[in-house]
């Protein structure tokens, strides 16, 4: 899924954290990071915005519920 205009990292990751399976960010060669381990999100995140916002990232859940908990953030910013 593709995710845009994410402005509360904290609260996108702490959406990661919540979710049950593996969470994958896609950088923009290819490659695959997990997000649920904090190396990877600080590594990636430093990587991909400076401005202190996310323009768009292209997340893979594993698990539906996790699916509709990123889906539910995105919508409403919980």
């Amino acid at each position: 899924m593709k995710v845009q205009n994410i402005t509360d990292i904290d609260a996108f990751f702490k959406a990661v954290d919540e979710c049950k399976g593996r969470v994958e960010l896609v950088t923009g060669e290819g490659d695959r990071l997990n997000l649920k381990s904090k190396l990877s999100q600080y590594v990636s995140m430093a990587n991909i915005f400076s401005n202190g916002e996310i323009p768009e990232l292209e997340i893979i859940a594993y698990e539906k519920e996790d699916t509709d908990r990123l889906i539910h953030f995105m919508m409403d910013g919980e």
